[in-house]
């Protein structure tokens, strides 16, 4: 497949060996074009859907202890041209598999991490980062207005429709009443891991252990009404594009980042509690959440200029609850300040992961508790969190690159198992850290940009391969950035010793056109799928959000003229409960559609179910833009 153009003054890529490298930063993207309008479909008729029961794939070598990398060399050779693993050059649509992000300004990825372009320092980016481009949401009004399109229309159809539609967040109300039916479409005052329960460290949110009760019930009417909306911030004169990652849910707030600032809002009347303001833009955010309402961030030092991008070199701590900033911290690299791609908390310890290596902290004190050590021919590339603290360790040069998958002491760092990963995957993602789950693009064979054909279940007392499951880019539909945000999965959950995946969308059957897609199981133990499903339904489609105790929370994106559903799936007969369903009024409907499962931050707890964008954007066609749409049924 032709790659598309790269991005105007974008250096010549680089291979990411040697001494550990800054991450990289873009330079400001180009105003868009008009949006064409895409060319109509003709009705197809995909396969049914995937193999329910396919063993996974022979696995050869996994598990087998391997030879140690050998030292960077000097010098990088020439890497060729094409894709790197799990960032193939190709465009196609909006969820997983939707084309690769706008890349972020200033040193940010795209959306959910998305490649970066070279930044400060005279650094490069590690060779076999695609050439951004944006994903291009369903156009409203068109049947099944929440469906993927095939990947050859995205080729056609400019990534620039989804700058104005997506990277900006943007969304927008009508003014007339006459298509509301009467039902509230704005809200005008009154009254983590991944929602109530799930966004405590340790708890079944984070895709770990399964631990304790379910606590989503059904209310007694599930019909949702639009609880209050939060405008997208503009971003200053001369700054294309901000990152605004990160929200968070507690017992009575819900957090969100804006532009240099986290805002804690009443989760029922969207009043604001309390305001953080910050130096700069969060570049990163951990979804974990204490039971004290503790959380970890990266933010920039200052607002971001086109003279002056600023590099993501602050790590903080901030309570939810009094809405302020426990402590901040630097490292550096040799005399280098140290510019972080992601963060976590596990077991006390805040963790962050550069190309330049990695760096923890006390969480309740900020003491230093390990910082990159240049002499290391080894660097931590990222971490994940929750119930462990989980470390992505890359070893060796360009040709022998290796990565080491370690269960750390998260007070020494001391490794007390490690996983070595077969020579050539260059990037994994941390999904679980208890059970311990990775996902991986061995190959470069998921040829979607989902950035996994594999997932690794791994003993992380041992550290030995329990199992390999086979989950190929075309037939499932989660997606990791193991490149820059290594514990940042969509349409995957981790519990009951399981994982809960999406498959892709599928004609539904018969005479229609319709699709459909469902979650199925994978035995963690075993490999081999469990024989469980969970189906969409005509039209929706549906992605795993996280667990509440032994059952998975669920989001169905609608099709064009119904509101999204929130389902809870019983973990073991999968019985689907349905615990919110949204208005299905136009103006509704317009939030709602632009805020994608793959490409926004979607929390749900206590009734509540809340979805943000991730960047504030100049790029807009419209009156009224929102970066946070709040449902609720009490």
């Amino acid at each position: 497949m032709s790659q598309p153009p790269p991005p105007p003054n974008q250096p010549p890529q680089q291979p990411g060996f040697g001494p550990p490298q800054e991450p990289s930063e873009p330079q400001t993207p180009p105003a868009p074009a008009t949006p064409p309008t895409p060319p109509a479909q003709p009705p197809q008729q995909p396969p049914a859907g995937p193999d329910l029961n396919k063993a996974p794939q022979p696995q050869p070598g996994y598990g087998y202890p391997q030879a140690p990398g050998t030292p960077p060399p000097a010098a990088p050779p020439t890497p060729p041209q094409g894709p790197g693993y799990g960032y193939p050059q190709q465009q196609p649509p909006a969820g997983y598999g939707y084309p690769a992000q706008q890349p972020g300004p200033y040193g940010q990825p795209g959306p959910y991490g998305q490649p970066q372009q070279p930044g400060p320092y005279g650094q490069q980016p590690p060779y076999g980062y695609a050439q951004p481009t944006v994903p291009m949401q369903a156009q409203a009004g068109q049947p099944g207005g929440g469906r993927k399109v095939n990947a050859q229309v995205a080729i056609i159809v400019s990534a620039v429709v989804a700058i104005a539609l997506i990277v900006g967040g943007g969304v927008w109300y009508a003014n007339s009443s006459g298509k509301d039916d009467g039902k509230q479409t704005t809200a005008e005052g009154g009254d983590t891991k991944g929602g109530e329960g799930d966004g405590k460290e340790g708890g079944s949110g984070d895709g770990g252990a399964t631990t304790g009760e379910a606590e989503e019930k059904a209310p007694a009417a599930t019909g949702s009404k639009v609880l209050f909306q939060v405008p997208s911030p503009k971003v200053p004169k001369g700054v294309t594009t901000i990152s605004i990652a990160g929200s968070w849910l507690t017992d009575s707030v819900y957090a969100k980042s804006g532009l240099s600032e986290i805002t804690g809002y009443d989760r029922k009347s969207g009043t604001k509690k309390w305001t953080l303001d910050l130096p700069g833009p969060v570049c990163a955010a951990t979804p974990h959440v204490t039971e004290d309402n503790k959380t970890a961030i990266v933010h920039k030092p200052a607002m971001p200029s086109k003279t002056d991008p600023q590099a993501c070199t602050e790590v903080a701590v901030v309570d939810l609850a009094a809405g302020s900033k426990v402590w901040t911290k630097t490292a550096k690299s040799g005399t280098m300040p140290v510019s972080f791609n992601n963060v976590t908390i596990g077991g006390g310890t805040v963790a962050a992961g550069s190309t330049s290596g990695g760096a923890a902290w006390d969480l309740a004190t900020g003491d230093e508790r390990w910082a990159p050590k240049t002499s290391d021919s080894c660097y931590d590339a990222g971490y994940g969190g929750g119930a462990k603290l989980v470390a992505v360790r890359k070893c060796g040069s360009y040709d022998q690159r290796q990565l080491h998958i370690q269960n750390v002491d998260p007070k020494t760092g001391d490794v007390l198992a490690e996983y070595k990963m077969d020579e050539g995957i260059e990037y994994a993602a941390v999904v679980s850290t208890d059970p311990l789950v990775v996902a991986a693009d061995v190959g470069d064979s998921a040829g979607d940009g989902s950035g996994i054909s594999d997932f690794f279940s791994i003993d992380n007392k041992t550290g030995k391969l329990r199992a390999r499951l086979s989950a190929p880019g075309d037939e499932f539909a989660a997606r990791c950035d193991a490149i820059y945000k290594v514990e940042n999965c969509t349409g995957v959950t981790v519990g009951n010793d399981r994982l809960y995946i999406a498959t892709e969308e599928h004609d539904s059957g018969g005479d229609s056109y319709s699709q459909t897609n469902e979650v199925v199981a994978f035995d963690l133990a075993t490999g081999k799928q469990t024989g469980q499903r969970a189906d969409a339904g005509e039209n929706y489609e549906i992605f795993p959000l996280r667990m509440d105790g032994p059952d998975v929370i669920a989001y169905k994106r609608p099709p064009y003229d119904k509101g999204g559903q929130v389902v809870s799936i019983d973990g073991e007969s999968f019985k689907e409960t349905i615990l919110m369903e949204n208005p299905s009024t136009e103006a509704v409907r317009d939030v709602e559609s632009r805020m994608s499962p793959d490409y926004s931050e979607i929390q749900f707890g206590q009734g509540g179910l809340y979805m943000s964008s991730v960047y504030a954007s100049d790029f807009t066609s419209r009156e009224k833009e929102y970066s946070v749409i709040a449902f609720g049924t009490e």
